[in-house]
């Protein structure tokens, strides 16, 4: 009986598995799922009972995978991010990876998929309306190049969204992700003593800790309502306060002319942090309105920002004890 229990699992792969968020989704849907965990930059331990594999999206040894295992939905998670790679090797993991998977999961029937996504297809713009929904223009490739590639893999999940309805896309856009393990350019930033803040600019920022994006993810999952979401708490800061609240101390950088802080960047190769085409981010508000999500899921942030930001506080008074 307990054999015949566990062939009747739904089996669900899931990308990104050496990411702290990855692991974490891995970590609730194990048990009640059959999880298959895929990396593109290493073989991920894993749990007894987890299958693990390191494999390249756009290439063909990615079949393999659906060619062995029985996938029933496929969480999306794993991509390069904007400071990582060449812009080339980006859109070559990113893009052609992402239409790799969705002509995969066509191909052998999965019925579920989700993907993550960011909230920075929507662009940093004086002109973005005070709350961003659903139905607002992308607008980040009309500021940057090297965000194309986050745009693109949106527009690819848009279509088969719509052209291939048996396959249960969900797209989910949050804000900041932030916590133990994450390694995105904010928390990279707010890692450090040193913090750079823009002089003259204060935008308001939305953060959420990556156990509850994880619940999301989770959520989203095993509601399966196919759509676009922004996943965002109801509450905001001002940048320069979550740099104090986090123990950094502000680095004041001069905003004028638009291109200094951009030339300054790039001169200190603060590409991880603080990079060169994100600079908009730090100075216009990027504000989701994240009330679809809440309701169509029942969803609700545990952690508050200050459990958000403690943990960076206390990143830096470990360092600092003797």
């Amino acid at each position: 009986m307990a054999v015949a229990s566990e062939q009747r699992k739904k089996t669900v792969l899931v990308t990104g598995a050496a990411g702290s968020l990855a692991r974490r989704v891995i970590g609730r849907l194990h048990g009640p799922y059959r999880v298959i965990a895929v990396d593109f930059r290493q073989k991920v331990e894993t749990d007894a009972g987890i299958p693990s594999y390191r494999v390249e999206y756009h290439k063909r040894g990615f079949e393999d995978i659906f060619l062995a295992h029985p996938i029933d939905a496929v969480i999306h998670i794993g991509r390069f991010f904007p400071h990582e790679k060449t812009r080339d090797l980006r859109y070559n993991a990113n893009v052609l990876g992402t239409k790799h998977l969705l002509d995969l999961a066509r191909k052998y029937g999965v019925g579920q998929v989700l993907i993550h996504s960011t909230y920075f297809v929507y662009g940093a713009s004086p002109y973005n309306p005070a709350l961003l929904d659903e139905d607002a223009p992308l607008k980040a490739s009309e500021v940057t190049q090297d965000l194309v590639d986050a745009v693109e893999v949106e527009s690819l999940a848009n279509i088969y969204l719509w052209k291939y309805p048996q396959l249960n896309i969900t797209i989910l856009r949050p804000c900041n992700v932030l916590g133990p393990g994450v390694r995105n350019s904010m928390s990279l930033l707010l890692s450090r003593r040193l913090a750079p803040v823009l002089v003259g600019f204060a935008p308001l920022m939305q953060f959420l800790h990556v156990e509850d994006m994880a619940a999301a993810i989770e959520c989203a999952f095993q509601g399966n309502r196919p759509g676009i979401y922004n996943v965002a708490p109801e509450d905001y800061v001002p940048y320069p306060q979550a740099v104090e609240e986090c123990g950094c101390r502000k680095l004041p950088i001069p905003s004028i002319p638009p291109s200094l802080p951009r030339a300054i960047s790039r001169t200190l190769n603060w590409n991880a942090f603080f990079p060169p085409y994100l600079v908009n981010y730090f100075k216009y508000p990027v504000i989701l309105d994240g009330r679809l999500f809440r309701t169509t899921f029942g969803w609700k942030p545990k952690r508050t920002l200050n459990d958000i930001f403690s943990y960076y506080r206390k990143q830096k008074l470990a360092l600092a004890s003797p």
